[in-house]
């Protein structure tokens, strides 16, 4: 029986062909191992507040002042996201509008900055994101962006040169936070650099959301003036963004996200959120967090141990980036293998990668969903090894895929829920 609701036979019924694509989507992800570092399995609570009625709710503005009649109803919703927000990450404010985090990005800009102005982030093949100013995103396109790296010895980020690069620059905002860096951002060291240089600091930290709230590595609320983030990766929320920041550029956030980016929020999305902030409100998604830090670094050390060398020599996240160059296979080629295995990762530039970003030198891999659907370190450590037989020896795929689908048959998503 799928893991649909009540609604899906009238789907069947009335569009068969997109009712199949939902059915060969749960297969897909009950069918392997998911390890996309940015991906996870929303709860049931998540999946029925999206597939409301709120999504019909035109909403532009803000509780209690909208351009529209009727919203009495959804701004209930939109201030439950909102306090829990602010009560989760302990902020003095906190927009739940943005439709993904390059919306959040691209609204935190808006309220801090003007085109041309400058801006200290993180380079793309180190790390960052396409909205931290690669040149071709509309941040690049805009901005003066100076970017700062990570040592060629340690791989970690090179303080040293973004005080360097700060003081030589003099940016107006000045962005911390990547998509591919395995190892903690240290925001004191970032605030005391936009101090003293009279930046703005501006935290993106989509990715580790999740592992601050609850509670395994420290947070950046208390650091930036503005916190850009997604809520459906470690958060495991629905797809979307938010931003949270101090009182002084509150009303500058808000007036970026509406009018100046975004229209009407979709109000289904924004009551997803408020669930997803409520259920990581609970002790028990602080253990959730702690085991998705686990396992990553089982995970990793495992990897380690096949011959797969960590960047940076491990992880303090959920995600761990994986240099492939010794044992001769691009990282384009081992997704394919692992693809034909079943399992699910990506390619990934590592720093200073001799290979093109389609084709790179290495992989990323996370724990958000496979911690999601019950694995503990024992099972990631299983797991490290079927990746590694996957991408070394090929001719061997009949077999891993016949230990994933063992390893699986007591780890799906959703299956509880029937």
């Amino acid at each position: 029986m799928p893991y649909y609701g009540p609604d899906f036979g009238l789907l069947q019924q009335r569009d068969p062909e997109i009712a199949q694509v939902l059915l060969d989507e749960l297969d897909r992800v009950r069918g392997g191992i998911q390890l996309i570092a940015s991906e996870n399995f929303t709860s049931p609570a998540v999946l029925a507040a999206l597939g409301s009625t709120l999504t019909n709710k035109y909403a532009e503005g803000y509780p209690g002042r909208r351009y529209y009649g009727g919203c009495e109803v959804v701004d209930r919703a939109e201030r439950l996201a909102i306090s829990r927000a602010k009560e989760l990450f302990g902020a003095e404010h906190a927009n739940v509008q943005p439709h993904s985090g390059a919306s959040a990005n691209l609204a935190a800009y808006a309220a801090l900055l003007q085109p041309g102005d400058t801006m200290l982030a993180m380079a793309l093949p180190h790390g960052g994101h396409l909205t931290h100013g690669s040149k071709v995103n509309f941040s690049g396109k805009w901005f003066d962006v100076i970017a700062y790296g990570v040592r060629r010895d340690t791989e970690l980020i090179d303080y040293d040169e973004v005080r360097a690069l700060a003081l030589r620059h003099r940016p107006k905002v000045i962005v911390c936070g990547a998509t591919a860096y395995p190892r903690l951002v240290n925001f004191s060291i970032f605030r005391d650099i936009a101090d003293e240089v009279g930046a703005w600091l501006l935290a993106d930290v989509a990715h580790t959301i999740g592992l601050m709230a609850g509670g395994v590595i420290p947070s950046a609320v208390p650091y930036a003036d503005v916190v850009t983030f997604t809520t459906h990766k470690a958060l495991r929320g629905p797809r979307g963004g938010g931003i949270l920041c101090t009182r002084e550029v509150a009303a500058r956030v808000d007036r970026a996200v509406f009018p100046f980016v975004q229209g009407g929020p979709l109000m289904h999305a924004v009551a997803a959120k408020a669930v997803a902030f409520g259920e990581a409100l609970r002790p028990e998604f602080a253990d959730y967090a702690r085991q998705v830090v686990a396992n990553a670094r089982a995970l990793c050390d495992t990897l380690a141990e096949e011959g797969m060398r960590p960047v940076s020599g491990g992880t303090d996240s959920h995600l761990a980036l994986i240099d492939l160059r010794a044992l001769g296979v691009t990282g384009a080629e081992a997704e394919r293998r692992c693809a034909a295995a079943a399992i699910t990762l990506n390619r990934n530039v590592i720093p200073y990668d001799p290979e093109p970003p389609a084709v790179t030198s290495g992989v990323r891999v996370g724990t958000p969903c496979v911690t999601t659907q019950g694995m503990g370190p024992e099972e990631l450590k299983e797991v490290a090894t079927l990746v590694a037989q996957a991408v070394r020896y090929p001719d061997t795929v009949a077999e891993v895929r016949r230990r994933v689908s063992e390893l699986l048959v007591i780890h799906q998503p959703y299956l509880s829920e029937l």
